[in-house]
This record gives C-alpha cells, sequence and structure tokens, in this order.
C-alpha cells in the first residue's frame, strides 16, 4: 500500500455535482467526484506523463537484461559486455524509480486537495441542512460516514487516475514485445491469463462486495452507540446501567466482528484464486520458453527475458486486483458521503435573496399553520405582533408550540402557511444569514463548546476585541464569577459546559447574545431549570437586556414575565388571550388559572422550606 503524501495548501471548494440519489456503489459517484479533480487537470496530466514513462523504462529493463545474457558466452568475462548496455540497465532501473516519485510529487496535491475540497463542501452543507434532519440522525454514526468516505476518496483518485492506465500500457507493451518477436502462444498465454484473472477478479470482488457493506453499516451502528453513551455518561452513571450499555456495545460489535470475518474469509478466497491463475500462467511459459531454448529456436537470454516479462506482468496483474477491490470498497465508502451532499435543504433561500433591513424590528406573525410530520398541527393560523423595542412573552401548557415560535422566526423550519415578517419583510425571501444575524437566542438549555469562556463568549461574534467580549460578560453580570476563577475568561468549561453551574452557563448564553448586538432577543425558557435565586438573578439581567430591543420571552413561570409590554397566552396552537399581566388576571380566563396554580405551588413549596428549616 502507498503512502499518501498530505498537502497543507489551501484551495477553494468547487461548486459541486447536482444533488443525485446515490445507489449502493453505482460508478456515477465517480462523476460526482470528477468535478473535484478538473481543477487540477495540469498536475493529472504530468503525473501521467510521468508514470507511463516510467512504464516504458520498466519494461525496458528485461530487453536490456536479454541483450547482456546473450553477449556473453562461457568464453567470456563480464568485462566484455559492452558498456552501454550496462550504463543504460543502470539508468532505466534509476528512470523508474525517479519517474514513480515524480508522479507521486505532482499528484499529492491532486489527492489531498480533492479530499479536502470535499469534505469542507460535506461539513458546510451538513450545517445548511435543516434542524429535522440532524434531529433524525445519530452524530457518531454521521461523523464516521464523512471519515470513511473521505478515507475512500484520496484511495479511489490515487488507485484510478495513475494505476489502471499506466497497467494496462505495461500489459500492453509486454504483450505487444512478446507477439512481434516470439511464437503466438506465448502472447496467447499472456492474454488468457489477464482475461481469466479480470474475470475471475471482478466474479468474486462482485459477490463479497455485500460482506463489506454490511461490516461497514455495523461499524457505523456501533460506533454511534458507543458515541451516544459516553455523550450521556451522568444519564448511565445515574441508573448504574453501565453493564447494560457495555452488553449493547458488544452486541453491535460482535454483529460487525462476524461481518467482518465473512469479509476477510472472501478475500482469502480471491487472492488464492488469483495466485493460482498467475502461477499456473507463468510455469506454462517458462515451459514453452525452456523448450524454445532446447530446440535452439531462442537463446538464454530470451529465456531470461520472458521471464521477467512474467514476473514483472505479475505485478501489475496483482495490482489490478487490489484496485478493483480497493476502487469498489471505497466506491461503498464515498456513496454515503456523497448521499449527504445529495440531501435537500428542507429551508433554502430563494434565487436572488437579499439581506433582511433591520429597522425598528417589529415582528408579525400572520396566520401561521405549521406541523413538524404533517400529521400533528403544532400552529393553527395563529397570528401575533411583536411591537418594535417592547417585551411580549408567550406563556401556556406544554406541547402550546410556544418553542416553534423561536424556531420559525429564527428559520429552522418554515411553516406550511403563513408568514412572518420583520419590519414587513417576509423571513423566507431574505437571506438566512442576514435573518439570524438579527436575531440573539438564549436557549433554556444552554450548550457550551469544551473551550474557554472567551471563546464561548466571542463566539457570538468572532471577530469582536477583547474590550467588547470584556463588556459582553460584564453585561451579563459574569464579573463575581470571573473573579472566583484564577484564569479568567481563560477557564475551560469543559464537555458542553459541564464545569459551570445552570446560572453560570445562563449568563454565558446572555453575554455571547448580547456580544452579536441583534436588534431581537430571543429567551426560549432561559430560567426555567434553574432554582429560584439563579432564576430572580438571571431575571433582572433579561429586563436590562431586554430594554430597547424587541424581545420574545417564552416562559413557564409566570413570575418571570409580570413586567412584559405583551403576555401572549398560548393553547393547542392558537393565541387565546392577550394583554398584560394584571389585565389577564382580572379577566379570569386561562392566564388567571396559569397564574392561581402557580402560586399556589409557590405558596406550598414556601411552606415545605420553612418547615424543613
Amino acid at each position: 500500500m502507498r503512502h499518501f503524501h498530505s498537502s497543507s495548501s489551501h484551495s477553494s471548494v468547487p461548486s459541486g455535482p447536482a444533488a443525485t440519489t446515490f445507489s449502493q456503489g453505482g460508478w456515477h459517484v465517480v462523476r460526482a467526484l470528477l468535478p473535484y479533480l478538473l481543477r487540477y487537470k495540469g498536475r493529472i496530466a504530468l503525473a501521467l506523463l510521468a508514470l507511463v514513462g516510467a512504464k516504458v523504462a520498466n519494461v525496458g529493463v528485461p530487453v536490456l537484461l536479454k541483450e547482456i545474457v546473450d553477449a556473453l558466452s562461457p568464453s567470456q568475462a563480464a568485462l566484455a559486455v559492452p558498456l552501454s548496455l550496462v550504463l543504460g540497465y543502470g539508468l532505466l532501473r534509476l528512470s523508474t524509480s525517479v519517474l514513480t516519485e515524480l508522479r507521486e510529487i505532482v499528484f499529492a496535491r491532486v489527492t489531498q486537495g480533492a479530499v479536502r475540497d470535499i469534505s469542507l463542501r460535506v461539513f458546510e452543507h451538513l450545517h445548511s441542512l435543516s434542524l429535522r434532519f440532524h434531529l433524525d440522525r445519530q452524530t457518531g454514526g454521521l461523523t464516521r460516514d464523512m471519515e470513511r468516505g473521505a478515507r475512500g476518496v484520496g484511495t479511489l483518485v490515487n488507485f484510478t487516475l495513475y494505476s489502471i492506465v499506466p497497467t494496462a500500457i505495461e500489459v500492453l507493451l509486454v504483450t505487444a514485445w512478446l507477439a512481434w518477436n516470439y511464437p503466438p502462444v506465448f502472447a496467447l498465454i499472456a492474454l488468457l491469463a489477464l482475461v481469466t484473472y479480470a474475470l475471475f477478479t471482478i466474479l468474486i470482488t462482485e459477490w463479497r462486495t455485500h460482506f463489506r457493506r454490511r461490516m461497514n453499516e455495523l461499524d457505523t451502528r456501533a460506533n454511534a452507540r458507543a458515541i451516544d453513551s459516553l455523550l450521556n455518561y451522568e444519564t448511565v452513571k445515574y441508573f448504574n446501567n453501565e453493564a447494560f450499555e457495555a452488553s449493547r456495545y458488544d452486541r453491535s460489535l460482535a454483529s460487525w466482528q462476524d461481518a467482518a470475518i465473512k469479509s476477510q474469509t472472501s478475500l482469502s478466497i480471491l487472492n488464492v484464486g488469483q495466485s493460482l491463475i498467475i502461477a499456473i500462467a507463468v510455469s506454462l511459459m517458462i515451459w514453452q520458453a525452456t523448450e524454445g531454448v532446447v530446440r535452439g529456436e531462442m537463446t538464454l537470454g530470451d529465456l531470461v527475458l520472458v521471464n521477467a516479462f512474467m514476473i514483472q506482468l505479475y505485478i501489475p496483474l496483482n495490482f489490478l486486483g487490489v484496485l478493483y477491490r480497493e476502487v469498489k470498497q471505497s466506491l461503498i465508502d464515498m456513496e454515503r458521503l456523497f448521499s449527504l451532499l445529495s440531501e435537500n435543504r428542507e429551508v433554502a433561500d430563494p434565487i436572488g435573496a437579499r439581506p433582511l433591513v433591520v429597522g425598528p424590528a417589529k415582528v408579525e406573525f400572520r396566520a401561521l399553520c405549521f406541523s413538524y410530520d404533517g400529521r400533528r398541527s403544532i400552529l393553527k393560523d395563529l397570528s401575533l405582533e411583536m411591537p418594535a423595542g417592547q417585551t411580549t412573552a408567550v406563556v401556556g401548557s406544554s406541547g402550546a408550540g410556544k418553542s416553534t415560535l423561536s424556531r420559525l422566526l429564527y428559520r429552522f423550519f418554515d411553516p406550511q402557511s403563513g408568514q412572518i415578517l420583520i419590519d414587513g419583510q417576509d423571513v423566507r425571501s431574505v437571506t438566512q444569514e442576514s435573518v439570524r444575524r438579527a436575531i440573539g437566542i438564549v436557549p433554556q438549555d444552554t450548550v457550551l463548546f469544551n473551550d474557554t469562556l472567551e471563546y464561548n463568549i466571542r463566539y457570538g461574534r468572532p471577530d469582536a476585541t477583547d474590550a467588547e467580549v470584556m463588556s459582553a460578560a460584564e453585561a451579563a453580570h459574569l464579573g463575581s464569577l470571573l473573579e472566583k476563577l484564577p484564569e479568567g475568561l481563560k477557564t475551560v468549561v469543559g464537555e458542553r459546559g459541564l464545569k459551570l453551574s445552570g446560572g453560570e452557563k445562563q449568563r454565558v448564553a446572555i453575554a455571547r447574545a448580547l456580544l452579536k448586538r441583534p436588534a431581537i432577543m430571543v429567551f426560549d425558557e432561559a430560567t426555567s431549570s434553574l432554582d429560584s435565586e439563579s432564576e430572580r438573578a438571571i431575571q433582572s439581567e433579561i429586563r436590562e437586556v431586554s430594554r430597547g430591543r424587541t424581545t420574545l420571552v417564552i416562559a413557564h413561570r409566570l413570575s418571570t414575565i409580570v413586567e412584559a409590554d405583551q403576555i401572549v397566552v398560548m393553547e393547542g396552537g392558537e393565541v387565546v388571550e392577550r394583554g398584560r399581566h394584571q389585565e389577564l388576571v382580572n379577566r379570569g380566563g386561562r392566564y388567571a388559572e396559569l397564574w392561581a396554580l402557580q402560586d399556589r405551588q409557590s405558596r406550598q413549596e414556601g411552606l415545605e422550606e420553612g418547615s424543613e428549616r
């Protein structure tokens, strides 16, 4: 197996092929790969020239060896051999190695450049797909498909572009020389061996392809289960399910092991068959050459030449078997990678979409109807107006569709009907990037990168200055936390921010959103998972942040939104009430019921805490 050289040069990503449905192992995967390779036409041509030159020199080596042997006789010494033949022999040997290495040097950028371009495009495409796609996928399996596919690209490119043509050239050169200089039986044996070898390789490889595909599927499944289990480490510990998780993972590994053994067994059958065909061909060729020497029709040099040619022919023939197997396996590995590129974007910008022009940031939801799966309606003809610069709170029981509003506003999904307008512009008619740039979201469950506090805050605007990052941290009241930490903003927060408390993570989320400088702020149940003390602290920060901004607060605890300019009550995907807090309480409707219920629960919790003291 040759070593692939890495390349650190940057290259722009081509537009790529149109979305295609990829059948298993289909050769259209190669067509999809071509746009990424055509960027390197000059290098490919130069590499192929170098390789063809190497093959011609390689074929010339046995010819010169024959001449050297024939120049000798039992009474002559080696010094009588013409010096030009010896020098030519050495130069041809050297030329083979030099041209081969030149090919490697020239072609390295093609291989690694194509792998880099495709991997980057898949990565960007995955980020452009809808939230629905990612909710339905397991990240571990997805990354494994990407890793295997990228490796398959490198294998396919190297083996195909500078192996198939040169191998064919070498086989044709050897066969033509044999046919021209020796009886037809020599060329016939060589051609029959080639055809038999190729047919056997193709038939057996086709048979064993499904073993490889099954092995890949089980490998992806096992990897996904392992990552899912490790990501939920705490949950596994909470329920003492380490043995259960290990057993579940082992079952996946056992299935993969069975498929891998079948794959390896079938590979051994292929290798033995190939060796048998070559052994028979070489034996027949040597037998014919020996008979020719005995009859005086051929010289010892001819015998040496035929033997060297068959050894030389055996190498590319053997490589042809490896080539076909690797190409087929690479196609299997790549088909999933390119299938990811064929995934349609559920939410896409229209052709010619312009950026959103944000003014006062008035938001309107008009007659929205939405369903996640087409079977259960989440929003039913919902209309709602959020005045510019004011805070609108949305409350209601679980499943009422509150959080769906923020997802639609951010264009994670598009409604089946109706409109969402920002300053009179339909969010579907402008670019997603500009809509999302105008909105800052603080979610209920803040997930942080396993990096520093500074990195997580700066994520809101990567080009922000250090002073702006610190200003955002102070605005989110992170000052007291930073004073306690020896490394301050350079403190690493751990996987998903597990080294921080819930309240601290929410403050980081607020700082990150503030640094983004959005015209619209969305707090999606940002305090529902916090204790009462943290909730009150975060709530005061939310009020400060919301001042002067168009703000949507999706709340579970009504005590947190009593000062909102407008409170909207949702039930069953519809707006049932709207108004200010006191107005809704006095009205005695659904909001009053929710308020009374939470008030009783709050009083009961207060009594329980008092009795514990």
